[in-house]
């Protein structure tokens, strides 16, 4: 597995370009499991399902919508916030999606408590917790079990406004904060996307 850093945001639809290749390459045998890190260009994503209220006005949103091919409610991506795509093979891995999602979770709980966060889950509910303040969202989604999609977490203040155009990943009354916010000083995306790597590297190597 190797952890690939990229120094740019990332258009959105390059980032599933990239995941798509990536996937294929795996199950061609030409290519190792990679865990993508990175900052997106502004963009809101849902899941593939009926119910969009998450997205309240659609039409009215500062970014634009990709439906995509994982699970949950409508969550917004862009810069100050470090997204991960691990693109990992679960036939190697036990195929258990649930052990994979509480991994991911452990990853970024362990890199919270490096900045001095207090950071876990809630009970019922997927992601990454200060108290009931949310600061990392999770979705993935699996081809032939080869993993995809995975987790943003928000680093600076500067990701959180363009939330309260949706309903967060469906929930109602949900606060979203950041790691500055919960750390009590400035923290960069690379900073944290440092931190987060031999976590990492400890629990998915």
């Amino acid at each position: 597995m190797k952890i690939r850093h990229l120094d740019k945001p990332l258009a959105y639809e390059d980032g599933l370009s990239l995941q798509h290749e990536t996937v294929s390459g795996i199950l061609e045998g030409t290519t190792e499991e990679t865990v993508f890190l990175l900052e997106h260009q502004p963009v809101y994503t849902i899941g593939r399902r009926r119910d969009q209220s998450s997205l309240k006005d659609k039409t009215g949103l500062p970014a634009p919508v990709f439906e995509i091919n994982r699970g949950g409610q409508a969550t917004y991506h862009g810069p100050g916030q470090l997204v991960g795509y691990p693109i990992l093979d679960l036939r190697e891995r036990g195929k258990d999606l649930h052990e994979h999602l509480r991994k991911l979770e452990e990853v970024l709980i362990l890199a919270c408590r490096d900045f001095g966060i207090d950071a876990g889950r809630r009970e019922g509910l997927t992601g990454v917790w200060v108290e009931n303040r949310k600061l990392a969202s999770i979705g993935v989604g699996v081809s032939k079990w080869i993993s995809m999609h995975g987790f943003a977490i928000n680093v600076t203040r500067e990701c959180l406004l363009p939330f309260f155009a949706i309903t967060p990943c469906g929930i109602d009354g949900v606060v979203m904060s950041c790691v500055e916010n919960e750390a009590g000083r400035p923290v960069t995306v690379d900073e944290f996307g440092a931190a987060v790597t031999p976590h990492f590297e400890a629990l998915f190597g």
